[in-house]
């Protein structure tokens, strides 16, 4: 399996390591940041998460990635694509720890992942499935471009309702060459 690297100008995107466990355990304990990705966890069930996010890369050959600081190694979340069973398309989701929030560096990560999925995968559209009160997470949406297409659906396994947000691959193109 191809483990792809991705860099911008201020962050690397690498397959998420055994190391990044602790940080994740550490982010999805906090409450606000937990909030809209299915809540707080336990770091025993954040450890079952993670060996899924590693299983997702093992069977669909892409995943989260572990977004690092280039300058310090620090890591700041994960961004990436996703597509877990019964998901309604693939998505490019990020999650980025609250120490971290409002430095860009989820459009940034994201905006990487997108390049990725439209040229590397070559994905004809892709989604962002955001709650209705997550205007953080909007805002980083309308930033890479995408909209909201006013369907709501119920994220699989959370019980949660949340926006379809997306774009297709023509419309981010249309973009980037702009």
């Amino acid at each position: 399996m191809e483990r792809p690297i991705i860099e911008t100008e201020r962050l690397l995107l690498r397959y998420p390591e055994e190391r990044d466990f602790e940080p994740l355990a550490e982010m999805m304990q906090d409450e606000e940041t937990a909030r809209f990705i299915g809540g707080k966890q336990e770091p025993a069930i954040t450890w079952r998460a993670f060996c899924g996010l590693l299983g997702h890369w093992q069977l669909r050959g892409f995943g989260f990635f572990s977004v690092v600081d280039k300058k310090t190694d620090e890591w700041l979340g994960r961004v990436g694509p996703w597509y877990p069973h019964q998901w309604p398309q693939p998505e490019v989701g990020w999650t980025i720890k609250r120490q971290a929030w409002g430095k860009g560096y989820a459009p940034e990560a994201a905006a990487a992942c997108l390049d990725h999925v439209f040229n590397t995968l070559e994905w004809p559209s892709v989604i962002h499935l955001i709650h209705v009160d997550n205007t953080p997470s909007q805002a980083v949406a309308a930033k890479l471009g995408s909209s909201d297409s006013g369907r709501e659906v119920e994220v699989p396994g959370f019980g949660m309702m949340v926006n379809v947000w997306g774009q297709t691959a023509e419309e981010w193109r249309a973009r980037r060459d702009n």
